[in-house]
């Protein structure tokens, strides 16, 4: 018995009955010989971990464009604080640390540079619409390795496919993330909301913060808590209805104080501008793009299973939605800011 069985064998015995344990994946889309060292959903953690797509997360906005400060959050440090307090929540309740660590990494890996601004700006723009949920999957499916994809086990993509809130995970990891995102992204909003000073602690509404806490670190507390103690000895997730609630009018308060009118959102108005020339450009030369990009279109081109301007959007937004914020804004610079001119 290798080091991997010795594992799956542990899971049978150690995790919830509502667990999904490794050996009873429903595997790949391409069938791959198994390691002899790690599980199928270590082996989808490591892949997503190593990706291209994870690392540019650390240079993309996650509420706050490009903020004058080291402390605020990008869309790496939310991937971080979702995946530790799923994992925190996996655990309690005996659920596979792996496959919830694994959806965690994953989830946000479609985010366009400049945040939820810059998905609208390319859902205006791409004749199919955009969703950075969709734009998750297409990257551990197709994008990644120069369109060969991960090849992710089918527990992962779905844990992926319906982290929001409309989403309906079929296992508990995804459950679990699906809630970790929600109460990750609201708390540290407000945090960095009061980081900014856009409001005091104590100008929160104060109905909320009797029932969740009166700090961050409260209130973290008292949803995930929630989350554990209402869901132990159960097939489904869930968190008690006053705390969801209060989450939610939380979230409510957030969305009319930050989320779409404070000061850390007037320059939002330009990321459209900024996305709608690149987008532009990028369809008038597409040999502008990067290779692996290029080589995407190519593929699709000489496949001609996809009508070519079709085609030729999905690979532009793919290219776009790809950038960070400081790469995205040089490639504006580039294109559409005159340069000095310098006698020769």
């Amino acid at each position: 018995m290798n080091i991997r069985e010795e594992m799956e064998k542990m899971e049978k015995e150690i995790l919830s009955p509502f667990a999904c344990c490794s050996v009873d994946s429903l595997g790949r889309d391409l069938p791959e010989a198994e390691d002899d060292i790690r599980t199928i959903f270590q082996r989808d953690r490591d892949r997503i971990l190593h990706s291209k797509a994870f690392r540019r997360l650390k240079h993309k906005t996650q509420v706050f464009i490009q903020p004058e400060g080291d402390h605020y959050r990008t869309r790496l440090t939310h991937t971080l604080e979702v995946s530790q307090i799923a994992r925190s929540i996996a655990k309690a309740l005996r659920l596979n640390e792996d496959l919830t660590e694994a959806i965690a990494l994953g989830h946000d890996l479609g985010h366009t540079p400049f945040g939820h601004a810059g998905e609208r700006a390319l859902n205006k723009l791409c004749s199919e619409g955009f969703s950075h949920v969709d734009q998750s999957i297409r990257i551990v499916e197709i994008l990644e390795k120069n369109g060969k994809g991960l090849n992710l086990s089918k527990e992962v993509r779905d844990g992926i496919q319906n982290h929001r809130s409309s989403g309906k995970p079929k296992t508990l990891e995804g459950q679990a993330v699906r809630f970790a995102d929600k109460i990750a992204y609201l708390n540290h909003d407000v945090d960095d909301g009061i980081r900014a000073g856009l409001f005091r602690e104590e100008e929160l509404p104060a109905e909320f913060r009797k029932v969740l806490g009166f700090t961050a670190r409260e209130r973290l507390n008292t949803l995930i808590r929630s989350v554990i103690f209402t869901s132990r000895g159960k097939d489904k997730l869930s968190m008690e209805p006053m705390m969801e609630e209060n989450m939610q009018g939380l979230r409510k308060w957030m969305f009319q104080n930050v989320y779409t009118s404070s000061k850390a959102k007037e320059e939002e108005w330009k990321v459209d501008g900024m996305l709608k020339l690149l987008f532009s450009f990028y369809q008038e030369h597409p040999l502008e793009m990067a290779e692996e990009y290029r080589f995407l279109l190519k593929k699709g081109e000489e496949e001609g299973k996809e009508d070519p301007k079709l085609l030729l959007d999905r690979i532009v937004a793919d290219y776009i939605s790809g950038m960070t914020d400081e790469y995205c804004s040089h490639k504006f610079m580039e294109y559409f800011v005159p340069k000095a001119w310098e006698k020769d």
